[in-house]
């Protein structure tokens, strides 16, 4: 289930900042018909730390109710509170996910002895697959090969979204990595490269707006077909960089709105990016035929 394209899924929210839960069902049925190889509500992505715990779950919910066994749910399960997420966690595992992400500790900056502690325990509790999801730039803690080894070791740690942006750490993740390790990118524009090391896929921003496309990206890589990944690639790599010009998922939310998918809101501390950005993001999508001509900014 940890190869190929998984969408690290936003969350679309209604003008007065509760769930658009009618949004979230489009989205989540537009994915698969577009043949998205797994799904990841409740990331980071998703703006997770914003969610109450029933809405947690409800998302989950209404993911697993519209993906209907089509294609894996790996739900994000991750923070600073290894209790919490043990808890989180169980009550995931009664819905019938097919795994969970969980994003290293942020703030805390544990230890790497801290971090093995915590994933351990996590592992010790869950019978589901762990994905382990490493984006220091934003927790201040890395998840070093050494000890990401240590963490493979773990009967039910499977893969690891790398996001540290350190070509040479993913080459030293790939290359030390068991046959059965999934070693995912954790960023859009470093996806083929890192498949080309051996990684397994990515977890994808940029899928949220272009899941046939990313999936075609992953399943040409995966078959060996790197001129035809390259291709894709080159085209759409003005979009995963502008997806990126201020803090994601600003940017994607924006896009996706002027794709007419779903209306840009946000819940604080995450505002809509400034008029510069949302003009960036319309020219990339008129550029790519992503919406119409003069309609974009």
């Amino acid at each position: 289930m940890f190869r190929g394209c998984g969408t690290a899924m936003i969350t679309p929210f209604a003008a007065d900042g509760s769930l658009d839960e009618a949004a979230l069902r489009r989205l989540v049925r537009r994915q698969v018909d577009a043949g998205i190889h797994f799904l990841v509500p409740c990331g980071t992505t998703g703006e997770s730390p914003t969610l109450t715990r029933r809405e947690h779950l409800r998302i989950v919910e209404v993911t697993l109710e519209e993906a209907r066994g089509r294609v894996p749910v790996v739900a994000g399960c991750g923070g600073y509170n290894t209790s919490k997420i043990i808890a989180l966690a169980a009550d995931l595992a009664t819905m019938g996910v097919d795994g969970l992400l969980s994003v290293t500790p942020y703030y805390n900056k544990p230890t790497a002895e801290g971090l093995y502690r915590h994933y351990a325990a996590l592992a010790g509790a869950t019978r589901l697959p762990i994905v382990v999801y490493n984006v220091p730039g934003r927790t201040s803690c890395n998840v070093k090969p050494d000890l990401l080894r240590r963490l493979a070791a773990l009967d039910n740690v499977v893969a690891v979204k790398e996001a540290s942006g350190d070509i040479g750490q993913m080459v030293a993740i790939c290359q030390t990595a068991a046959n059965d390790f999934a070693v995912l990118s954790g960023d859009d524009s470093v996806t083929l490269p890192l498949m080309a090391l051996g990684g397994a896929g990515v977890i994808s921003v940029a899928s949220n707006e272009i899941p046939a496309e990313m999936a075609r990206l992953c399943a040409a890589a995966l078959a060996g077909d790197f001129a035809r990944a390259r291709e894709i690639h080159r085209r759409y790599c003005p979009l995963m960089d502008v997806n990126f010009c201020e803090t994601s998922p600003g940017p994607v939310k924006v896009a996706m709105e002027k794709m007419g998918l779903i209306e840009a809101h946000y819940r604080l501390p995450m505002v809509r990016p400034q008029a510069e950005s949302c003009g960036r993001v319309g020219a990339v999508l008129e550029e790519l035929g992503l919406c119409p001509a003069g309609t974009a900014r």
